[in-house]
Protein backbone atom coordinates (compact mmCIF):
# COMPACT_ATOMS: atom_id res chain seq x y z
CA UNK A 1 0.00 0.00 0.00
CA UNK A 2 1.61 3.30 -1.07
CA UNK A 3 2.45 6.02 1.44
CA UNK A 4 1.33 9.63 1.03
CA UNK A 5 2.53 12.85 2.64
CA UNK A 6 -0.38 15.19 3.34
CA UNK A 7 -1.08 18.74 4.46
CA UNK A 8 -4.62 19.43 5.69
CA UNK A 9 -6.69 21.89 7.72
CA UNK A 10 -8.99 20.93 10.58
CA UNK A 11 -12.29 22.58 11.63
CA UNK A 12 -10.43 25.12 13.74
CA UNK A 13 -8.27 26.29 10.84
CA UNK A 14 -5.09 24.67 12.16
CA UNK A 15 -2.73 23.14 9.60
CA UNK A 16 -1.75 19.53 10.12
CA UNK A 17 0.96 17.57 8.32
CA UNK A 18 1.63 13.85 8.35
CA UNK A 19 1.88 10.58 6.48
CA UNK A 20 -0.78 7.96 5.80
CA UNK A 21 -1.14 4.80 3.74
CA UNK A 22 -3.84 4.45 1.11
CA UNK A 23 -4.49 2.67 -2.17
CA UNK A 24 -4.36 5.94 -4.12
CA UNK A 25 -4.18 9.70 -3.69
CA UNK A 26 -7.94 9.85 -4.06
CA UNK A 27 -8.40 7.28 -1.30
CA UNK A 28 -5.98 9.26 0.87
CA UNK A 29 -8.05 12.43 0.44
CA UNK A 30 -11.22 10.50 1.25
CA UNK A 31 -9.63 9.16 4.44
CA UNK A 32 -8.59 12.67 5.49
CA UNK A 33 -12.12 13.95 4.91
CA UNK A 34 -13.39 11.06 7.00
CA UNK A 35 -11.18 12.31 9.84
CA UNK A 36 -12.71 15.78 9.60
CA UNK A 37 -9.75 17.29 7.75
CA UNK A 38 -9.73 19.35 4.56
CA UNK A 39 -6.82 18.08 2.39
CA UNK A 40 -4.69 20.80 0.85
CA UNK A 41 -1.85 18.70 -0.54
CA UNK A 42 -1.41 14.94 -0.94
CA UNK A 43 1.83 13.62 -2.49
CA UNK A 44 2.99 10.05 -2.96
CA UNK A 45 6.27 9.37 -1.17
CA UNK A 46 6.86 5.76 -2.13
CA UNK A 47 10.40 5.31 -3.38
CA UNK A 48 10.92 5.99 -7.07
CA UNK A 49 13.17 3.27 -8.46
CA UNK A 50 15.61 3.55 -11.30
CA UNK A 51 16.31 0.87 -13.87
CA UNK A 52 18.47 -1.04 -11.37
CA UNK A 53 15.73 -1.06 -8.74
CA UNK A 54 17.50 1.48 -6.52
CA UNK A 55 15.61 4.35 -4.95
CA UNK A 56 16.33 7.73 -6.50
CA UNK A 57 17.43 10.48 -4.13
CA UNK A 58 14.88 13.28 -3.84
CA UNK A 59 17.49 15.96 -3.19
CA UNK A 60 21.21 16.34 -3.70
CA UNK A 61 23.18 14.90 -0.80
CA UNK A 62 20.05 13.98 1.17
CA UNK A 63 20.54 10.87 3.28
CA UNK A 64 20.36 9.50 6.81
CA UNK A 65 23.07 10.82 9.09
CA UNK A 66 25.02 8.34 11.20
CA UNK A 67 23.26 9.65 14.31
CA UNK A 68 19.84 9.18 12.72
CA UNK A 69 20.80 5.70 11.54
CA UNK A 70 21.90 4.71 15.05
CA UNK A 71 18.70 6.09 16.57
CA UNK A 72 16.53 4.39 13.94
CA UNK A 73 18.25 1.04 14.50
CA UNK A 74 18.09 1.27 18.30
CA UNK A 75 14.40 2.22 18.32
CA UNK A 76 13.48 -0.49 15.81
CA UNK A 77 15.37 -3.10 17.83
CA UNK A 78 13.66 -2.00 21.06
CA UNK A 79 10.20 -2.11 19.50
CA UNK A 80 10.75 -5.57 18.03
CA UNK A 81 12.15 -6.86 21.33
CA UNK A 82 8.96 -5.56 22.98
CA UNK A 83 6.98 -7.93 20.74
CA UNK A 84 5.55 -5.44 18.24
CA UNK A 85 5.06 -6.65 14.66
CA UNK A 86 7.29 -5.06 12.06
CA UNK A 87 4.43 -3.01 10.62
CA UNK A 88 3.47 -1.51 14.00
CA UNK A 89 7.14 -0.86 14.80
CA UNK A 90 7.53 1.20 11.64
CA UNK A 91 4.29 3.04 12.41
CA UNK A 92 5.72 4.02 15.80
CA UNK A 93 8.98 5.12 14.20
CA UNK A 94 7.04 7.17 11.67
CA UNK A 95 5.28 9.09 14.43
CA UNK A 96 8.59 9.89 16.16
CA UNK A 97 10.52 10.96 13.04
CA UNK A 98 11.23 14.70 12.91
CA UNK A 99 13.09 15.42 9.67
CA UNK A 100 10.88 15.20 6.53
CA UNK A 101 13.39 13.03 4.70
CA UNK A 102 13.45 10.53 7.57
CA UNK A 103 9.65 10.42 7.68
CA UNK A 104 9.46 9.85 3.94
CA UNK A 105 12.08 7.10 4.10
CA UNK A 106 10.36 5.26 6.95
CA UNK A 107 6.97 5.62 5.26
CA UNK A 108 8.38 4.24 2.01
CA UNK A 109 10.00 1.27 3.77
CA UNK A 110 6.82 0.64 5.79
CA UNK A 111 4.57 0.64 2.73
CA UNK A 112 6.78 -1.93 0.97
CA UNK A 113 7.01 -4.11 4.08
CA UNK A 114 3.20 -4.03 4.36
CA UNK A 115 3.10 -5.11 0.72
CA UNK A 116 4.94 -8.32 1.67
CA UNK A 117 8.54 -7.51 0.77
CA UNK A 118 11.37 -8.65 3.05
CA UNK A 119 12.96 -5.88 5.08
CA UNK A 120 16.45 -6.61 3.73
CA UNK A 121 15.14 -6.41 0.15
CA UNK A 122 13.47 -3.08 0.86
CA UNK A 123 16.62 -1.67 2.45
CA UNK A 124 18.67 -2.75 -0.58
CA UNK A 125 16.70 -0.18 -2.60
CA UNK A 126 18.15 2.56 -0.39
CA UNK A 127 21.94 1.97 -0.56
CA UNK A 128 22.74 5.61 0.28
CA UNK A 129 21.05 5.24 3.66
CA UNK A 130 21.77 1.59 4.50
CA UNK A 131 25.26 0.28 3.80
CA UNK A 132 26.08 -3.23 2.63
CA UNK A 133 26.97 -4.42 6.13
CA UNK A 134 23.64 -3.13 7.43
CA UNK A 135 21.63 -4.94 4.77
CA UNK A 136 23.67 -8.14 5.17
CA UNK A 137 23.06 -8.23 8.92
CA UNK A 138 19.34 -7.55 8.53
CA UNK A 139 19.12 -10.39 6.00
CA UNK A 140 20.99 -12.65 8.41
CA UNK A 141 18.63 -11.71 11.23
CA UNK A 142 15.64 -12.53 9.06
CA UNK A 143 17.11 -15.90 8.10
CA UNK A 144 17.88 -17.02 11.66
CA UNK A 145 14.65 -15.56 13.06
CA UNK A 146 16.33 -13.16 15.51
CA UNK A 147 15.99 -9.81 13.78
CA UNK A 148 15.59 -7.86 17.02
CA UNK A 149 18.79 -9.31 18.50
CA UNK A 150 20.77 -8.63 15.33
CA UNK A 151 19.43 -5.08 15.15
CA UNK A 152 20.42 -4.53 18.78
CA UNK A 153 23.99 -5.66 18.04
CA UNK A 154 23.98 -3.51 14.93
CA UNK A 155 22.87 -0.48 16.96
CA UNK A 156 25.73 -1.13 19.40
CA UNK A 157 28.15 -1.30 16.48
CA UNK A 158 26.93 1.94 14.91
CA UNK A 159 26.93 3.81 18.23
CA UNK A 160 30.43 2.61 19.06
CA UNK A 161 31.68 3.56 15.60
CA UNK A 162 30.06 7.01 15.88
CA UNK A 163 31.64 7.53 19.31
CA UNK A 164 35.07 6.62 17.93
CA UNK A 165 34.70 8.98 14.96
CA UNK A 166 33.54 11.74 17.30
CA UNK A 167 36.59 11.28 19.53
CA UNK A 168 38.91 11.50 16.52
CA UNK A 169 37.20 14.65 15.27
CA UNK A 170 37.28 16.31 18.68
CA UNK A 171 40.96 15.48 19.10
CA UNK A 172 41.84 17.33 15.89
CA UNK A 173 39.40 20.20 16.31
CA UNK A 174 41.70 22.33 18.49
CA UNK A 175 44.78 21.92 16.21
CA UNK A 176 42.59 22.84 13.22
CA UNK A 177 41.34 26.00 14.95
CA UNK A 178 44.88 26.97 15.95
CA UNK A 179 46.04 26.47 12.35
CA UNK A 180 43.29 28.67 10.91
CA UNK A 181 43.86 31.42 13.49
CA UNK A 182 47.64 31.29 12.99
CA UNK A 183 47.38 31.60 9.21
CA UNK A 184 44.88 34.44 9.55
CA UNK A 185 47.14 36.39 11.91
CA UNK A 186 50.25 35.86 9.80
CA UNK A 187 48.48 36.89 6.59
CA UNK A 188 47.10 40.00 8.29
CA UNK A 189 50.57 40.96 9.55
CA UNK A 190 52.19 40.36 6.17
CA UNK A 191 49.59 42.14 4.06
CA UNK A 192 48.80 45.14 6.27
CA UNK A 193 51.03 45.68 9.31
CA UNK A 194 54.47 45.02 7.81
CA UNK A 195 54.04 47.23 4.70
CA UNK A 196 52.58 50.12 6.74
CA UNK A 197 55.43 50.20 9.23
CA UNK A 198 58.42 49.24 7.12
CA UNK A 199 57.46 51.59 4.25
CA UNK A 200 58.33 54.50 6.54
CA UNK A 201 61.92 53.35 6.70
CA UNK A 202 62.02 52.47 3.03
CA UNK A 203 61.15 56.07 2.10
CA UNK A 204 64.15 57.35 4.11
CA UNK A 205 66.42 55.47 1.70
CA UNK A 206 67.98 53.79 4.68
CA UNK A 207 69.55 50.42 3.96
CA UNK A 208 67.19 47.90 5.47
CA UNK A 209 68.39 44.77 7.32
CA UNK A 210 68.36 41.52 5.42
CA UNK A 211 65.50 40.09 7.51
CA UNK A 212 63.37 43.18 6.86
CA UNK A 213 64.09 43.02 3.13
CA UNK A 214 63.12 39.37 2.99
CA UNK A 215 59.93 40.03 4.99
CA UNK A 216 58.98 42.84 2.59
CA UNK A 217 59.53 40.49 -0.35
CA UNK A 218 57.29 37.90 1.26
CA UNK A 219 54.70 40.59 2.00
CA UNK A 220 54.74 41.79 -1.62
CA UNK A 221 54.36 38.22 -2.87
CA UNK A 222 51.40 37.53 -0.57
CA UNK A 223 49.64 40.75 -1.60
CA UNK A 224 50.32 40.30 -5.31
CA UNK A 225 50.05 36.55 -5.76
CA UNK A 226 48.37 35.31 -2.59
CA UNK A 227 45.02 34.58 -4.20
CA UNK A 228 46.71 32.98 -7.19
CA UNK A 229 48.78 30.76 -4.90
CA UNK A 230 45.61 29.76 -3.04
CA UNK A 231 43.88 28.89 -6.32
CA UNK A 232 46.90 26.84 -7.41
CA UNK A 233 46.94 24.95 -4.09
CA UNK A 234 43.24 24.14 -4.40
CA UNK A 235 43.75 23.08 -8.03
CA UNK A 236 46.70 20.90 -6.99
CA UNK A 237 44.56 19.29 -4.30
CA UNK A 238 41.75 18.48 -6.73
CA UNK A 239 44.31 17.30 -9.28
CA UNK A 240 45.81 14.94 -6.72
CA UNK A 241 42.36 13.63 -5.80
CA UNK A 242 41.64 13.06 -9.48
CA UNK A 243 44.98 11.31 -9.95
CA UNK A 244 44.08 8.93 -7.13
CA UNK A 245 41.23 7.60 -9.26
CA UNK A 246 43.95 5.60 -11.03
CA UNK A 247 43.90 2.22 -9.21
CA UNK A 248 47.65 1.62 -9.50
CA UNK A 249 48.60 5.06 -8.15
CA UNK A 250 46.02 4.80 -5.37
CA UNK A 251 47.38 1.40 -4.35
CA UNK A 252 50.96 2.75 -4.17
CA UNK A 253 49.83 5.79 -2.18
CA UNK A 254 47.81 3.76 0.32
CA UNK A 255 50.66 1.28 0.69
CA UNK A 256 52.97 4.16 1.58
CA UNK A 257 50.43 5.53 4.06
CA UNK A 258 50.62 2.28 6.03
CA UNK A 259 54.35 2.81 6.60
CA UNK A 260 54.40 6.62 6.76
CA UNK A 261 56.26 8.11 9.75
CA UNK A 262 53.96 8.84 12.69
CA UNK A 263 50.77 8.62 10.59
CA UNK A 264 51.30 5.01 9.44
CA UNK A 265 50.41 3.48 12.81
CA UNK A 266 47.33 5.68 13.00
CA UNK A 267 46.20 4.50 9.54
CA UNK A 268 46.68 0.86 10.49
CA UNK A 269 44.90 1.24 13.83
CA UNK A 270 41.94 3.03 12.23
CA UNK A 271 41.41 0.38 9.56
CA UNK A 272 42.09 -2.69 11.71
CA UNK A 273 39.68 -1.41 14.38
CA UNK A 274 37.01 -1.00 11.73
CA UNK A 275 37.81 -4.40 10.23
CA UNK A 276 37.75 -6.25 13.56
CA UNK A 277 34.52 -4.64 14.79
CA UNK A 278 32.73 -5.35 11.49
CA UNK A 279 33.97 -8.92 11.41
CA UNK A 280 32.88 -9.41 15.01
CA UNK A 281 29.29 -8.32 14.43
CA UNK A 282 28.91 -10.16 11.12
CA UNK A 283 30.23 -13.51 12.38
CA UNK A 284 28.27 -13.09 15.62
CA UNK A 285 25.07 -12.55 13.64
CA UNK A 286 25.38 -15.78 11.68
CA UNK A 287 26.89 -14.41 8.47
CA UNK A 288 29.15 -16.99 6.73
CA UNK A 289 32.85 -16.28 7.20
CA UNK A 290 33.59 -15.57 3.53
CA UNK A 291 30.72 -13.11 3.22
CA UNK A 292 31.70 -11.60 6.58
CA UNK A 293 35.24 -11.06 5.29
CA UNK A 294 33.91 -9.43 2.12
CA UNK A 295 31.62 -7.14 4.11
CA UNK A 296 34.42 -6.23 6.53
CA UNK A 297 36.75 -5.63 3.61
CA UNK A 298 34.33 -3.10 2.12
CA UNK A 299 34.43 -1.00 5.31
CA UNK A 300 38.19 -0.43 4.96
CA UNK A 301 39.29 2.93 3.59
CA UNK A 302 42.79 1.74 2.67
CA UNK A 303 43.03 -0.01 -0.70
CA UNK A 304 46.25 -1.84 0.23
CA UNK A 305 44.57 -3.41 3.25
CA UNK A 306 41.59 -4.33 1.07
CA UNK A 307 43.95 -6.26 -1.20
CA UNK A 308 45.41 -8.06 1.82
CA UNK A 309 41.93 -9.06 2.99
CA UNK A 310 41.14 -10.33 -0.51
CA UNK A 311 44.26 -12.52 -0.39
CA UNK A 312 43.30 -13.78 3.06
CA UNK A 313 39.76 -14.56 1.84
CA UNK A 314 41.20 -16.63 -1.01
CA UNK A 315 43.26 -18.62 1.50
CA UNK A 316 40.24 -19.14 3.78
CA UNK A 317 38.22 -20.34 0.79
CA UNK A 318 40.93 -22.97 0.22
CA UNK A 319 40.62 -24.23 3.79
CA UNK A 320 43.23 -22.18 5.63
CA UNK A 321 42.24 -20.89 9.07
CA UNK A 322 41.44 -17.19 9.37
CA UNK A 323 44.28 -16.53 11.83
CA UNK A 324 46.86 -18.15 9.57
CA UNK A 325 45.48 -16.42 6.48
CA UNK A 326 45.76 -13.00 8.13
CA UNK A 327 49.18 -13.76 9.64
CA UNK A 328 50.55 -14.28 6.14
CA UNK A 329 49.57 -10.69 5.31
CA UNK A 330 51.59 -7.86 6.82
CA UNK A 331 50.16 -4.77 8.48
CA UNK A 332 47.66 -6.72 10.61
CA UNK A 333 48.58 -6.35 14.32
CA UNK A 334 49.83 -9.56 16.00
CA UNK A 335 47.38 -9.07 18.87
CA UNK A 336 44.44 -9.26 16.45
CA UNK A 337 45.79 -12.48 14.92
CA UNK A 338 46.38 -14.06 18.35
CA UNK A 339 42.83 -13.21 19.45
CA UNK A 340 41.40 -14.70 16.25
CA UNK A 341 43.47 -17.86 16.73
CA UNK A 342 42.22 -18.18 20.31
CA UNK A 343 38.64 -17.67 19.12
CA UNK A 344 38.97 -20.37 16.48
CA UNK A 345 40.40 -22.82 19.02
CA UNK A 346 37.76 -22.13 21.68
CA UNK A 347 34.85 -21.73 19.26
CA UNK A 348 34.21 -18.19 20.46
CA UNK A 349 35.44 -16.25 17.45
CA UNK A 350 32.83 -13.42 17.61
CA UNK A 351 33.58 -12.74 21.29
CA UNK A 352 37.35 -12.71 20.73
CA UNK A 353 36.93 -10.48 17.67
CA UNK A 354 34.85 -8.10 19.75
CA UNK A 355 37.62 -7.93 22.37
CA UNK A 356 40.21 -7.38 19.65
CA UNK A 357 38.08 -4.60 18.17
CA UNK A 358 37.81 -2.89 21.55
CA UNK A 359 41.58 -3.14 22.00
CA UNK A 360 42.18 -1.67 18.55
CA UNK A 361 39.75 1.17 19.25
CA UNK A 362 41.55 1.97 22.49
CA UNK A 363 44.87 1.91 20.65
CA UNK A 364 43.44 4.20 17.97
CA UNK A 365 42.15 6.63 20.61
CA UNK A 366 45.56 6.66 22.29
CA UNK A 367 47.37 7.33 19.02
CA UNK A 368 44.87 10.05 18.12
CA UNK A 369 45.43 11.83 21.42
CA UNK A 370 49.19 11.44 20.98
CA UNK A 371 49.19 12.97 17.49
CA UNK A 372 46.86 15.76 18.59
CA UNK A 373 48.99 16.37 21.67
CA UNK A 374 52.09 16.71 19.48
CA UNK A 375 50.38 18.96 16.96
CA UNK A 376 49.18 21.53 19.48
CA UNK A 377 52.60 22.64 20.84
CA UNK A 378 54.16 22.30 17.37
CA UNK A 379 51.60 24.66 15.85
CA UNK A 380 51.91 27.14 18.71
CA UNK A 381 55.70 27.04 18.47
CA UNK A 382 55.63 27.52 14.70
CA UNK A 383 53.24 30.45 15.02
CA UNK A 384 55.44 31.99 17.72
CA UNK A 385 58.54 31.71 15.54
CA UNK A 386 56.81 33.30 12.53
CA UNK A 387 55.42 36.18 14.62
CA UNK A 388 58.84 36.66 16.22
CA UNK A 389 60.48 36.96 12.79
CA UNK A 390 57.86 39.51 11.70
CA UNK A 391 58.36 41.55 14.88
CA UNK A 392 62.15 41.46 14.45
CA UNK A 393 61.79 42.56 10.82
CA UNK A 394 59.84 45.60 12.02
CA UNK A 395 62.01 46.43 15.03
CA UNK A 396 65.47 46.05 13.47
CA UNK A 397 65.25 49.26 11.36
CA UNK A 398 64.04 51.16 14.46
CA UNK A 399 66.98 49.85 16.47
CA UNK A 400 69.43 50.90 13.74
CA UNK A 401 67.97 54.44 13.63
CA UNK A 402 68.34 54.77 17.39
CA UNK A 403 71.96 53.71 17.14
CA UNK A 404 72.60 56.29 14.42
CA UNK A 405 71.01 59.06 16.50
CA UNK A 406 73.24 58.23 19.45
Amino acid sequence: MPAFRYEAVDDGGATKKGVLNADSARAARAELRGQGLLPLKVDAIAAQLDAAGVAKSRAFGERLSTTELALFTRQLASLLEAGLPLEQAFSALLEQAERPYVRDLIASVRSEVIGGAALSDVLSRHPRDFAEIYRALVASGEQIGHLSRVLSRLADYIERRNALVQKVKLAFTYPAIVTVVAFSIVIFLLTYVVPQIVSVFANTKQKLPLLTTLMLAVSDFVRSYGLLALVLLVAAWFGWRRALTDPALKLRWHTWLLTAPLYGKFERSLNTARFASTLAITTGSGVPILRALQTSRDTLSNVALQRLVDDASDNVREGVSLARALSEQKHFPPMLIHMIRAGEITGELPAMLDRAASAQEQDLERRTLTIAGLLEPALILAMGVVVLLIVLAVLMPIIEINQLVR
